[in-house]
């Protein structure tokens, strides 16, 4: 097959896997089954969506937990190539570990990306949800490898294996799909650029207290919000999945995306809460002689 039509050949799954409406009943059981999981953990929900998403860590986590999984049943695939067939080989004890730090790793993997699937809507879920189940397959079929492995059933367990591992690449594809062609888990908000001189906006009498306004500044959308006499200017479009921040609310000293809940600060743009990982670009804004003006935040000076 040439590398034209192998590319062809996947766009034309992808396009069928997203045309399946027979998967949004699914789908939507499944995600509210991960809403009344999360509800149930009560006062710890908002740890606990934070740890998952990956918010602590500023990028996604199931995307540094995947490595675990694909990197271990590649090597055990080489393993498996290089194994003589004799009881003792060290390549049959190695690739058996590595199968089973890949199930391990795989099990890590899940619920986080469950917790960023659930999230998603329209094709990214429809995709997301093949995705997951191809990687629910290839973890049961490496799950029945081991002991078939371990019980000397080598040929049998090595074929498991095998097969696991193109439903893994499978899998990987429409993983990229998502993120490369969908953008789940990465930054949807705009670079932050603007002009270098403060610009003048609005009349402060014109923006309401802690009420989001959404403005236009060098073509890009920006949020003010003004608490007393201070005023907050953060890019507009949230970073997780790129919703309106105008739209949303301020609590306290944040401001809360109306799509999916994550709480950004007013000070200084940080992930509060998540789903977000990646923070808000912020912008610098003032009140003079009763009118707000704003300009793209000055660098951070680097340490010496």
């Amino acid at each position: 097959m040439k590398q034209g039509d192998l590319a062809k050949a996947g766009e034309t799954a992808i396009a069928a896997i997203e045309s399946q409406e027979r998967l949004d009943g699914l789908a939507e059981k499944l995600q509210s089954a991960v809403r009344r999981a999360f509800e149930a953990a009560g006062p710890a929900q908002r740890t606990l969506k934070n740890l998952l998403h990956g918010t602590w860590l500023g990028h996604p986590l199931h995307v540094v937990i995947t490595d675990i999984p694909v990197g271990a049943w590649t090597a055990a695939l080489v393993m498996d190539l290089l194994d003589d067939g004799s009881r003792r080989s060290r390549h049959a004890t190695g690739a058996d570990a590595a199968v089973a730090v890949g199930i391990a790793g795989a099990v890590m993997a899940a619920a986080p990306g469950l917790a960023d699937w659930h999230h998603t809507s329209g094709a990214a879920r429809r995709s997301g949800l093949v995705h997951g189940l191809l990687n629910t397959a290839a973890l049961a079929l490496y799950t029945g490898s081991l002991p078939m492995r371990r019980s000397g059933r080598r040929t049998g367990g090595k074929a498991l294996s095998g097969l696991g591992y193109a439903v893994v690449l499978a899998a990987a594809y429409i993983g990229g799909h998502l993120v490369y062609r969908l953008r789940v888990g990465v930054d949807h908000s705009t670079d932050g650029s603007g002009p270098a001189e403060f610009v003048p906006v609005m009349s402060v009498e014109q923006l309401p207290e802690r009420q989001p306004r959404r403005i236009q500044v060098d073509g890009r959308s920006v949020v003010i919000v003004r608490r007393g006499t201070r005023v907050a200017a953060l890019a507009e479009v949230c970073s997780h999945l790129g919703g309106p921040l105008a739209e949303g609310r301020v609590e306290g000293e944040a401001i809360v995306c109306p799509w999916h809940g994550s709480r950004f600060s007013l000070d200084n743009g940080s992930v509060i809460e998540g789903p977000a990982t990646m923070p808000q670009p912020l912008y610098e804004a003032r009140v003079h002689q009763g009118r707000i003006e704003i300009r793209r935040a000055a660098p951070t000076p680097q340490a010496a």
